[in-house]
């Protein structure tokens, strides 16, 4: 890798670190090539990125943004994975880590917080950001359903009242 190709990767990083809720730094002990195309795969339907990078280019590219505290992670085979939900880059990680021994979770940053692996775990347990928004609108709806069948009840009854005269009149 020549200069110019470090220089446009550290870039990328920094963009890329510029854009992310939530950074998270696994530790790669062994993936195929299967498994990290599996992984990978994972995160772009979660709506993340997981990235392999040098440690010492991670490391410039994250001086002067949120997530400069990382730089003490990244020792070793490591790999980032990011994502603008501050849920998803997680949630995808620590799910794929329980599914195989050869990744290891070993922390993260969501902006200026520096959290380890069991605070990656923790914030991978909450909902993600979509799923807040389906339980915002059921409970937008919930009202406006029960409005309309209560708006609905008296005209039933009626119709049931004016049957039951129309069937004691014929019978």
């Amino acid at each position: 890798m020549d200069r110019a190709q470090k220089a446009e990767l550290v870039s990328s990083l920094n963009a890329t670190f510029e854009k992310a809720g939530v950074v998270v730094v696994t530790r790669n002990l062994g993936l195929t090539v299967a498994q990290s195309t599996q992984l990978r795969s994972k995160m772009r339907e979660a709506g993340a990125s997981y990235k392999v990078a040098k440690n010492r280019l991670a490391k410039i590219a994250a001086e002067g943004t949120a997530y400069a505290q990382i730089s003490s992670l990244l020792t070793g085979p490591t790999a980032i994975a990011t994502s603008s939900d501050p849920v998803a880059a997680a949630k995808a990680a620590v799910d794929f880590a329980k599914t195989t021994d050869k990744l290891e979770i070993v922390g993260g940053a969501m902006g200026d917080t520096l959290l380890d692996a069991e605070g990656v775990k923790a914030l991978a347990s909450l909902p993600s950001l979509d799923e807040l928004r389906a339980k915002i609108v059921g409970l937008v709806q919930a009202p406006a359903t029960k409005l309309a069948q209560i708006a609905q009840a008296p005209a039933a009854q009626l119709a049931r009242v004016f049957n039951a005269y129309a069937t004691k009149d014929a019978a």
